[in-house]
């Protein structure tokens, strides 16, 4: 099998946008959704991402690092462990690492089907609102010089189109490509798995719920699911 590019995809809204990004590019049979199982506090994600491909005509594998259970410890591996975020530190979501090891697995395997390149859905206004330091354009730009000598591949990219945008403005782009409802409707952002607006008090879905409600303000002859 021979691909042009990988989408590192969770089932989430951001990182189905970069599939839907990639397939335009690239052709939908060129790239490849990759998706990661790491014991997260659940799995409706990976079975979203399974769905989403499926429904893009995109080839999907998932890979298995259950092992970040076993050397660390958060609220998105603890299930027992109440989702919060106390205010000047990360939230006790984070997973220490995790965006930069997904990274490197996707570089990995690009590398061996002789793709060129790998996205990830990361936007910096999570790293500015929720603590996520592993989300900005700085941390790839670093990550992506170590992959091209990992690589040997001065050409290796980590695209990351989403990465300097508002929630709304990805909503606007996944307008631009007619997929808006179809996206509100399959992702699944909600760190406890809820579908649609999810439970509403993670941080995951306070962004992406104002977001929605800044677009519907916007636009408001453009009927949204579940916000009509």
């Amino acid at each position: 099998m021979r691909k042009k590019a990988i989408v590192v995809h969770s089932g989430g809204m951001d990182s189905s946008l970069c599939l839907a990004l990639a397939a335009k590019e690239f052709g939908h049979n060129n790239i490849l959704s990759l998706s990661f199982a790491y014991n997260q506090r659940h799995s409706q994600e990976l079975q979203q991402a399974k769905k989403i491909s499926g429904d893009l005509r995109i080839d999907h594998t998932v890979l298995a690092i259950d092992c970040l259970q076993e050397i660390t410890s958060n609220a998105l591996l603890n299930k027992s462990e109440q989702i919060c975020h106390a205010e000047g530190s990360a939230p006790n979501t984070l997973v220490v690492g995790r965006n930069g090891l997904m990274a490197r697995i996707a570089a990995i395997h690009a590398h061996h089907l002789g793709a060129q390149a790998i996205y990830l859905g990361v936007i910096e206004v999570e790293e500015a609102n929720s603590g996520y330091r592993d989300c900005s354009r700085t941390y790839f730009d670093k990550m992506e010089e170590i992959l091209k000598i990992d690589l040997d591949n001065p050409h290796f990219e980590i695209r990351t189109p989403l990465v300097k945008m508002t929630k709304l403005q990805t909503l606007e782009l996944a307008h631009q490509l007619d997929i808006l409802p179809y996206l509100l409707e399959e992702t699944i952002t909600c760190y406890e798995g809820i579908p649609k607006l999810g439970c509403q008090v993670c941080p995951a879905c306070t962004l992406r719920n104002e977001g929605i409600k800044e677009f519907y303000q916007r636009y408001p002859e453009i009927k949204l699911p579940y916000m009509a």
